[in-house]
């Protein structure tokens, strides 16, 4: 056996990211966004924060609904 047989593309790219948030350890493709699109095979085209914590993230930043009445004088 050779060198060259024995490296496969999985053993050079990331599968799997460590979420800087939660701190889980997720699958790259499936769980992260791709910030990056021209770039969709490198791993560094990936976010650092999976999808759970985007969407945390974003829903506790949206601006409150208020529920406003004109005064009734």
């Amino acid at each position: 056996m050779s060198f060259d047989d024995e490296i496969e593309v999985e053993h050079l790219l990331f599968f799997d990211r460590k979420c800087r948030v939660c701190g889980e350890i997720k699958n790259l493709i499936e769980d992260y966004y791709l910030t990056r699109k021209g770039r969709k095979t490198l791993p560094s085209s990936y976010s650092y924060e999976c999808k759970e914590c985007t969407i945390k993230r974003i829903k506790s930043k949206k601006k409150k609904k208020i529920d406003w009445e004109y005064p009734d004088w």
